[in-house]
Formats: C-alpha cells, sequence, structure tokens
C-alpha cells in the first residue's frame, strides 16, 4: 500500500513544539538554505530559526523591497527576486544562483497562495496549481545541479487542505467550475505527490524529500479571503481578532515541523513521506476525519504521473536524459 511508510516514530515533539525546539543542539553553522516567501508568516519564522541556529538564508521573493523590510536585523540573509508564477523568473534566479557556483543544504518550498478568486497565469494556468506546485517544480529541477551537490533535503510545504481533493486529471486547470477550495486542495495534493516522487528520484544522490501540514496559524495566507468568511469559519471575531479556536498554532509553533524535516537526524535514511505536528503523519482515517495523509497524495503511480504531466507544462526535468 503506498502509505506503508506513514507511521509515527515518536518523535518527542508535537503540536506544540516550536522551530527553535525542534532545533535546539543542533548547528547550521556552514549550511545554506533557500526558503520561498521566507519573509512573511511561517516562511519568516522558518528563515529566522535557521538562521539562528548558524544557517545561511537566500530568500527568493516576489516583493524583493518587502521582504528586505520584513528581514531587517537578521543576519545571514540574502534576498533575491522570484515570481513562482512566472517560469522565466524562476529560471533566471536559479541560474544566478547556480553561477554562484554555491551548493544547496536545505531547500524550503514554503510561499504559496491559498483559496484566491479564478485568476490565471502564464499560458492560462490555474493560479493555485501554478504557484504553489508547477512554479516549485520548476525551480527544485533547475537548481537540481546544487540540491545534488549539497545531498539536500527538499521540504514541500502541504497542508491538511489536500483531503479537500485529489488531483483532477481530467481538468487540472480548473477549465470548468472552478471552486478556490477544492484547487486550493488539489494544488496542496501536488505538493505531496511531488515529495513521494521526487525522493524516489534523488534517494540515489543522497537527495531526501517530504512534505508537511504546518498546522492552522493565522498568516497573510488568508489575505484572499473575505473578513465575513473567516468570523463564519470561527478563525476571527467581527472586529477582526483572531480567535485562536483550539488547533490553531503560533507561527513558531507552525514553523516548527517544516524545520524539523529540514534538519532532524531523526529523518536520516528516511523520506517520501508527508509530516504533521513535527512526526511523520499516520494514514487518513476512513471516517473522514481531516488527519493524517490521502491515500490518493501518496500515491506513487499519481506522483510519476503528476511529475511527467509537470514536466511537459513546464518544460524542465532535470531527471530527463537531456536535463531539459
Amino acid at each position: 500500500m503506498s502509505t506503508s511508510a506513514q507511521h509515527k516514530i515518536g518523535s518527542g515533539f508535537g503540536a506544540d513544539s516550536t522551530a527553535d525546539d525542534v532545533l535546539r543542539g543542533i548547528d547550521l553553522t556552514g549550511k545554506l538554505a533557500i526558503v520561498t516567501g521566507g519573509y512573511s508568516g511561517l516562511g519568516l519564522e522558518t528563515t529566522r530559526a535557521l538562521t539562528k541556529a548558524g544557517a545561511r538564508v537566500i530568500v527568493p521573493a516576489r516583493r524583493p523591497d518587502t521582504a528586505r523590510e520584513a528581514l531587517a536585523g537578521l543576519d545571514g540573509v540574502e534576498v533575491d527576486e522570484l515570481d513562482l508564477g512566472d517560469l522565466d523568473s524562476v529560471r533566471a534566479f536559479a541560474e544566478r544562483f547556480l553561477a554562484s557556483g554555491r551548493t544547496i543544504d536545505i531547500l524550503i518550498d514554503n510561499a504559496g497562495i491559498m483559496a484566491c478568486p479564478e485568476t490565471r497565469v502564464g499560458p492560462g494556468w490555474e493560479a493555485q496549481f501554478a504557484t504553489n506546485h508547477l512554479g516549485h517544480f520548476a525551480l527544485v529541477n533547475r537548481l537540481w545541479p546544487a540540491l545534488e551537490q549539497g545531498g539536500a533535503r527538499v521540504v514541500s510545504v502541504s497542508s491538511r487542505g489536500h483531503h479537500l481533493s485529489p488531483v483532477r486529471w481530467d481538468d487540472v486547470q480548473w477549465r470548468e467550475g472552478y471552486d478556490k477550495w477544492a484547487a486550493y486542495g488539489q494544488s496542496k495534493t501536488a505538493n505531496v505527490l511531488f515529495a513521494v516522487h521526487l525522493d524516489r528520484l534523488g534517494r540515489d544522490a543522497g537527495v531526501r524529500a517530504f512534505s508537511l501540514h504546518p498546522g492552522g496559524i493565522m498568516t497573510p495566507l488568508q489575505r484572499h479571503l473575505a473578513k465575513e468568511e473567516m468570523v463564519e469559519r470561527g478563525w476571527i471575531d467581527e472586529d477582526g481578532n483572531a480567535l485562536n479556536p483550539e488547533g490553531f498554532k503560533t507561527p513558531p509553533q507552525g514553523a516548527a515541523t517544516q524545520v524539523w524535516a529540514a534538519t532532524s537526524p531523526q529523518l536520516d535514511g528516511v523520506g517520501g513521506v508527508y509530516l504533521e505536528d513535527c512526526d511523520i503523519a499516520e494514514p487518513a482515517p476512513a471516517d473522514g476525519e481531516r488527519v493524517g495523509v490521502k491515500d490518493w497524495a501518496t500515491d506513487p503511480e499519481q506522483a510519476a504521473r503528476l511529475w511527467q504531466l509537470s514536466a511537459e507544462l513546464t518544460g524542465v526535468n532535470a531527471f530527463s536524459d537531456s536535463g531539459h
């Protein structure tokens, strides 16, 4: 069964653990990390924790000036320009990085958009699938030489939202009947499948991949949601204050699972698994409760099929004979 590796390992951490907690005793001096969207929300917490542990962090940002402002005062951070919805921008960023001759130890695909109104980017692609999945797919493939050299960990930030939809093979770009939440769900399923197949392709080179649900956290990710919708979901009150219902995490707690995935020696020799609350997640229960990971997100055949489709759409595949 596809979820065979999906069982808790008893990491000793949990939902309340913070990024600093999971990094205690881990020295990242001399390590280089790239964190997409590493200047707001969970990304900012992730950047902060990694630099505190000694890593140098590159933050590729669609709005570099905003990123520099948000990251002011943090040592060991570089900002560069990257728009995941624009494949030319992805290529330019990767070329600049590879030209520096540096290797990558950690790549955290953290940037994303959620539940946006129907938006088309590039050649008419649905924006959530294009930004959350295809942009990161192209980025990882273009950076492959530096990832391989570093024996890197690649961390794909998914979400419990993957329970909302498998990949819709007959209409991946939502040409019909757009549903912002189901489209978000499909993009998050794609994030899990991407890690499954990347791990399979990369493990012989020492590159391992993970995906994860960070937890529910109030961050700028909610920017596309109407206030009424967030009130209705019990996330905020009428005045816009976060209600922090049970199950919501603070940003340092929300960043913990991706930082654990990127650095923990407990995951040495492991890969291709989906994590939550700083541990490997169990398979989702049959009763529909939204915990654990859905079979459709860990199925190796669907993962291979998505990789092929993504390579065709983006024109990039580090693992084809030509590499392009």
